[in-house]
């Protein structure tokens, strides 16, 4: 009888070691492992003893077959290696049989996503950079837009023929691509030619702005990006050197358009015509005096002319300058004129013999002059570069009386048609340079320095100091066309109307209320504007105040101009 097995946990290890007894190893090896997967294993019972004969390790009683045992050979790892390549193993006496896997593993195919009609096929591109085109996009791109275009044989004919009446796009052509540029804005040619060789000059220069039309203003300052009022001014010369506009104290503007003169009223907006230069010749400057009585025309042949704002009556005609008059300044009695041959004259409006003083310091056109508003000093500049500012105060008045300048400053590298004087600080005077110098000059005519300097990207044509605000105004030619203001004194720009008009901003005048600045340029426009704000009653009655106790300064009365 056998005895019971003694539980693992209470068996103590033994040192000596069993020996394989030859029914064991009969047993053993009668075992074979390789048996196929694919067939069932199923347990057999043996019919000679109670014990199941299935357990090698356990032998029938009674049982007395046996052989005699053999030693066990372990196999080497060489044996190892050359049966695992073979596929079957043996070790101690056993054999495996083993699947030697031979290929990796392949992945199903994916199939291939449904995509609508309307989205193209990317198929070739994936494996290609988004961002480098490294490949040749004459044959990938274009085969990728060729199926974008409309197919008529899956849309209605009548809805495509219905989108291209709207859009006036053809049939199959892209919406963007690759045409010729549009027309410019304007059917002028010679506008067109004048811009692209101008372009060059502001390649380089610091300060250039986007051609982009709108309005660039700071936090604290804004301004309207739209004129308040635009006035058609047909034949409206595009010149650079002439002055054709002025705006007097009784809110009248004067404008020169083509061979006539015009007085327009901006409290009815009623036009009168003052006067029409003779054949062949035309007004070349236009200047109101400064109580808005009288205004003073320009000829292109030197004469300049005196007529009654009121009556519309030609006063008289002073001659003498040998070259067009291309700008005009009044002090009081005086009219002083700017000619082509670099000379100025002071014309005495009330005597027959009208010149009273010649100043000569310009070699080019004279096409910039002002006067101080105490008539002190006189501030000219021409198209020799040159700043020069004379005293105004007259001597030994006569014919051939010369006068001298009491400054003359050549900073400028371009034409100086742009001056002002300062109405708040008098010592100031603002300059500037056209498509060459392009910069705003201020100096103190006290010391004669330069107190500030300031480059801008395009020519300035006019320049004005706002009248209630510490600021200054400047209008622009190639490229920009645009008002600039400046902070002063640290000269930032605080605001930019650029493209006002389209073409060159060439003449700007203040209004009396000091609020409105009117422009005209070379698209034959008039462009009211709304920049600065008008001050408090209680501060422009102060003003005012103040303005009636004081001397009256440069004011022509209506007594002035009787000729004696």
């Amino acid at each position: 009888m056998l005895q019971p097995k003694t539980p693992s946990r209470n068996r103590t290890r033994s040192e000596a070691k069993t020996p394989l007894t030859p029914s064991v190893v009969a047993g053993v090896n009668g075992v074979s492992l390789a048996s196929s997967p694919s067939k069932r294993r199923t347990k057999t019972k043996s019919t000679t003893g109670p014990f199941d004969m299935s357990n090698p390790f356990i032998s029938a009683a009674g049982s007395s077959r046996s052989r005699p045992g053999s030693p066990v050979k372990f196999p080497s790892a060489a044996d190892l290696q050359r049966q695992a390549a073979s596929g079957v193993i043996r070790k101690g006496g056993i054999e495996s049989k083993l699947d030697v896997v031979k290929m990796d593993y392949v992945p199903p195919l994916k199939s291939e996503l449904k995509r609508s009609k309307s989205t193209p096929n990317r198929a070739g591109f994936d494996h290609q950079d988004r961002f480098i085109t490294t490949r040749d996009l004459e044959a990938d791109v274009v085969a990728g837009f060729e199926k974008m275009h409309i197919q008529p044989q899956t849309v209605s004919p009548g809805h495509t023929a219905r989108l291209v009446e709207a859009t006036g796009v053809p049939l199959n052509r892209r919406i963007l691509g690759f045409h010729e540029p549009p027309p410019s804005a304007t059917s002028d040619k010679t506008l067109a030619l004048q811009r692209d060789y101008a372009k060059p000059l502001y390649a380089s220069r610091p300060g250039t702005l986007a051609s982009s039309t709108g309005v660039v203003t700071n936090k604290s300052r804004k301004i309207p990006s739209q004129p308040e009022r635009v006035l058609a001014a047909v034949n409206l010369m595009d010149d650079f050197y002439l002055n054709l506009v002025s705006w007097s104290c009784q809110n009248t503007v004067a404008v020169a358009l083509g061979q006539g003169t015009y007085l327009w009223y901006a409290d009815t907006g009623d036009v009168n015509t003052i006067a029409e230069a003779g054949e062949g010749l035309y007004p070349s400057s236009v200047e109101m005096s400064n109580d808005g009585s009288f205004i003073g025309v320009g000829i292109c042949n030197g004469d300049v002319e005196l007529y009654d704002a009121e009556t519309a009556q030609k006063l008289r005609t002073m001659g003498g300058h040998q070259g067009q008059i291309a700008t005009l300044a009044w002090n009081e009695h005086i009219l002083s004129s700017g000619c082509a041959d670099g000379s100025i004259w002071h014309h005495d409006v009330r005597v027959p013999r009208h010149k009273v003083m010649e100043l000569l310091g310009h070699t080019g056109e004279v096409c910039g002059l002002k006067w101080r508003s105490d008539g002190e000093l006189l501030a000219s500049g021409g198209n020799d570069n040159v700043v020069n500012v004379w005293d105004g105060r007259l001597g030994d008045v006569g014919e051939n009386a010369q006068g001298k300048a009491k400054w003359v400053k050549r900073n400028h590298t371009a034409a100086v048609k742009a001056v002002a004087w300062c109405p708040w600080q008098p010592s100031l005077l603002a300059t500037g340079g056209g498509t060459n110098d392009a910069s705003i000059n201020v100096w103190n005519v006290n010391t004669g320095a330069r107190v500030h300097s300031q480059k801008t990207p395009a020519q300035i044509s006019t320049i004005q100091w706002a009248p209630h605000k510490k600021e200054i105004l400047t209008t622009h030619g190639y490229p920009t066309n645009s008002i600039m203001i400046h902070a002063y004194p640290s000269m930032e720009r605080v605001a930019e109307i650029r493209d006002a008009h389209d073409s060159r901003v060439l003449f700007s005048c203040v209004s009396p209320a000091g609020d409105m600045v009117l422009t005209g340029g070379g698209d034959e426009s008039l462009k009211f504007w709304k920049i600065w704000e008008v001050p408090s009653a209680a501060t422009k009655k102060k003003k005012i105040h103040d303005y009636d106790d004081r001397p009256q300064l440069n004011s022509t009365r209506s007594n002035v101009l009787s000729i004696r």
